[in-house]
């Protein structure tokens, strides 16, 4: 009976609510937020405008600053708590060494004060096997296949008097062959 109590006392806890961090499941973010502020809690997924680019065409969309992770103004309660957890999407709250990974108000001000400034960020994706020009550099004006990109570079083939070159290129530095 003393266990069963004291498992309601624990439930009854109150926590000071301050900001955590939540990991999420991959592309979830978004999903996430809606479902924890429809049940009431305070969180924040910060967002930016990106230019993606596709085979086809160009399209501004809004994407999470910081994939995998949200913010969350922690529960009052333990009992709340674990309704975050069982929250779809939610995997666990981020720690830092050993401990839930605390966020200051200041720091959220400071990054909604980020966004506020700088409203869009340009990314650009190339599909493995597009024809590409450099723009750019020691190796204007040559033609190349994209083998595979990072974040600000694409790799590319460039096939020259029966011999192959790999080289890496700032996606600033080219442009699709037409």
């Amino acid at each position: 009976m003393d266990t069963v109590m004291a498992t309601d006392m624990e439930r009854q806890t109150i926590i000071k609510p301050i900001w955590y961090v939540l990991y999420t499941k991959p592309k979830n973010e978004k999903k996430v937020y809606e479902r924890l502020s429809l049940q009431g809690f305070e969180c924040y997924c910060p967002c930016r405008k990106i230019l993606k680019q596709w085979s086809d065409r160009k399209k501004w969309v809004e994407e999470p600053l910081f994939r995998s992770y949200i913010f969350i103004k922690v529960p009052s309660t333990y009992a709340e708590r674990i309704n975050v957890l069982q929250t779809p999407g939610v995997v666990r709250f981020l720690y830092w060494l050993g401990k839930e990974a605390e966020v200051k108000q200041s720091e959220i001000e400071t990054i909604q004060k980020f966004l506020g400034e700088h409203k869009t960020v340009e990314i650009i994706s190339f599909e493995a096997g597009t024809k590409l020009k450099i723009r750019d550099g020691a190796l204007k004006g040559m033609d190349g296949t994209v083998d595979y990109q990072t974040d600000k570079e694409v790799v590319l083939n460039i096939e020259k008097l029966g011999m192959s070159l790999i080289a890496r290129v700032s996606k600033h530095h080219v442009e699709k062959k037409i």
